[in-house]
């Protein structure tokens, strides 16, 4: 049989397999977080009808005759360059700017992704659409450990900002020199115990006989009126402290120039208890609560993984990847270090397939495809006017 055949044959494969590629490419091309694929051909082993001959004396060397037994697929590469943005304003769509996946856990595997539509489950869970669970580090008191083992990413509405006492407060700003005698100014702040009751913390700064006094309470503990001493140059000597009960008033920034008056209260460092309210998204996957008593807190972060070969990875459905012995081992870490991008809340990363270029690829895979058949059909003309000679 004539070797065109198989060589036809072998041609009609792997153009059936590029339009397969390229069709698949099609049918994505609004799938979130889609890689477009990419087909690479190579011939097949030769078979040589003569070897080639060195040169000799008054005769010239001869180059081997080898005859292409066809073609075949040499590869299937994905292509990781970064999609374009989609808005969605859903707080919970996460996109990947740069390199980096998504990590998550389907029972005990763990997959990885680019694709960042999540949601919450009953339980308050982050998950993606088919229910994978997205992994991350919790926080504890506000504190994450990145270092510290993967975990599954909740936020229950139930998540509560447990109560803080207070331990520290700090007043600043300027006392004037020049202050009428006799002046008196009030000052308050808010501290809480340690079941997060609020109380006042009042301080009570008079000026009489050229010199200004500060006292201080809470209700239950008061400090007497303490003498204020200040340098040449209007920055306070002493005192430089108060305790008022549990609490520890810093006053190390408070100043005396004259004409001036704009002593207050600055900072403290306890809380009330405070049940979520809402949360948002931080470049480096830190996800921020919103509690009902005002403040922010860190809940968790979520987890991003490189490798060394991403084209390595193996497609598992579900928009979903997972490593192959030639991916190499995922290098867990936050978004915005190691080479990993940064997180963008609000947004979807969608396909990267372009149109054109995959329509330009049908019109080459179809035009391969019909040119094998060519082959294959002038090699069966040839084959019948063989049978033919012989009537």
């Amino acid at each position: 049989m004539l070797r065109s055949l198989f060589s036809g044959i072998s041609g009609l494969r792997a153009h059936q397999t590029m339009l397969d590629v390229t069709g698949n490419n099609i049918a994505n091309v609004n799938t979130t977080g889609f890689k477009a694929s990419q087909t690479q051909f190579q011939d097949t082993l030769s078979q040589a009808l003569s070897s080639g001959g060195a040169a000799q004396a008054g005769l010239g060397g001869t180059n081997p005759a080898q005859v292409g037994l066809g073609v075949r697929v040499a590869g299937i590469t994905t292509n990781f360059q970064q999609g374009a943005a989609q808005l969605t304003n859903r707080s919970t769509d996460m996109m990947i700017n740069g390199d980096g996946f998504f990590t998550v856990r389907n029972g005990a595997q763990q997959y990885y992704t680019r694709a960042g539509s999540f949601n919450f489950d009953s339980i308050g869970q982050l998950v993606t659409s088919d229910g994978s669970l997205v992994q991350g580090w919790a926080a504890v008191g506000g504190v994450i450990n990145a270092n510290g083992p993967l975990s599954d990413i909740k936020l229950p509405i139930s998540t509560l900002m447990s109560a803080q006492a207070t331990a520290n407060a700090t007043f600043g700003g300027n006392i004037p020199s020049d202050a009428p005698d006799p002046t008196v100014l009030n000052r308050t702040m808010d501290v809480y115990d340690a079941v997060g009751n609020k109380r006042s913390l009042a301080l009570t700064f008079g000026f009489s006989a050229g010199a200004w006094t500060v006292g201080a309470t809470d209700g239950a503990s008061t400090v007497a009126p303490t003498a204020m001493t200040f340098s040449g140059g209007g920055a306070l000597t002493s005192p430089s402290t108060l305790t008022v009960g549990a609490v520890t008033v810093d006053l190390s920034t408070i100043t005396g120039f004259a004409g001036l008056t704009s002593v207050e209260g600055l900072v403290q460092d306890g809380q009330q208890a405070g049940t979520l309210e809402s949360f948002g998204l931080n470049q480096d996957g830190t996800i921020v609560g919103q509690f009902s008593n005002g403040l922010k807190q860190a809940i968790g972060q979520i987890a991003l993984a490189t490798f060394t070969n991403p084209t390595g990875l193996e497609k598992a459905g579900s928009s979903l990847y997972r490593t192959s012995a030639n991916s190499g081992d995922p290098r867990i870490g936050t978004a915005g270090t190691g080479s990993r991008g940064k997180l963008a809340g609000g947004a979807l990363e969608m396909s990267n397939v372009d149109l054109s270029a995959e329509f330009t690829n049908l019109i080459i895979a179809q035009r391969g495809f019909q040119a094998n058949s060519r082959v294959i059909t002038t090699s069966d003309e040839v084959l019948q006017e063989l049978v033919n000679l012989k009537r």
